[in-house]
């Protein structure tokens, strides 16, 4: 042990890798252990403590700010689409695009690449693009199709448009995702996750999610999808829930 200024430095070499898991529960056990005695003020430091406090700040953050970001988002879209189903499936289209996303990046970094793990600080920045994205997208197509639906009906109103804003938002999601792909030949590792998870997502919500998963809900949900706003109120008097 060394003593500096009356305090009591021990340094202690942990069996695991020090950025593996095990190492992590290890810290934990150990501050446990070290705080439960009676008058101790004792700290538990090193790399992998430092990367143990980084992951619980990252979940926290997660936690937090997720929630929050997602119910900004869905009150701006009520008060954008006038409606309440539709912002709902749209929040939940962009939630679901992300989560495909992170578990695809898993598979790939962890099973691929044999990278040892994922930046705590990955998912959170993956969401906050993603999210930003996919909503932006939605708002694209799905104020242009209220405004056809209330011409020309719900069905019709779908596919034109669709017609009239598929091409420059899957245009704009290729040329992001390339731009986001182009990232990847930085040699840090941070940058080509964020690189993979927002290009593939973009990618994924442009051609997946925007193009046909949402139409396709938003057909099925019909004039439902726009209560209590003109167009759902339309479509129950009319008779034509789905257009």
């Amino acid at each position: 042990p060394e003593v500096v200024d009356g305090r009591v430095r021990i340094d202690a070499t942990l069996e695991a890798p020090a950025d593996s898991d095990a190492a992590k529960s290890a810290v934990a056990r150990l501050r446990t252990a070290v705080h439960e005695v009676p008058g101790a003020d004792a700290l538990v430091g090193g790399y992998t403590a430092q990367q143990y406090d980084t992951q619980r700040t990252a979940e926290h953050d997660r936690t937090l700010i997720v929630p929050v970001v997602l119910a900004i988002i869905l009150v701006i879209l009520i008060a954008l689409l006038r409606s309440l189903p539709m912002p709902v499936l749209l929040v939940a289209t962009v939630a679901l695009n992300f989560l495909a996303t992170l578990g695809v990046s898993a598979l790939v970094f962890t099973h691929v690449f044999g990278f040892s793990g994922t930046d705590a600080s990955v998912p959170l920045y993956g969401f906050v693009f993603l999210v930003a994205l996919g909503v932006d997208y939605n708002i694209f197509l799905m104020s242009r199709v209220r405004q056809e639906s209330l011409r020309h009906g719900v069905r019709e109103g779908i596919l034109r448009g669709l017609t009239a804003t598929g091409g420059v938002i899957t245009s704009a999601g290729v040329v992001l995702a390339a731009t986001f792909a182009a990232l990847g030949v930085i040699p840090l590792a941070f940058l080509v996750q964020i690189a993979f998870i927002v290009a593939f997502g973009v990618l994924l919500d442009t051609l997946v999610v925007r193009s046909l998963l949402v139409p396709a809900l938003a057909r099925d949900l019909g004039a439902v999808a726009w209560w209590p706003g003109r167009l759902g109120r339309l479509g129950r008097r009319t008779g034509t829930g789905q257009g």
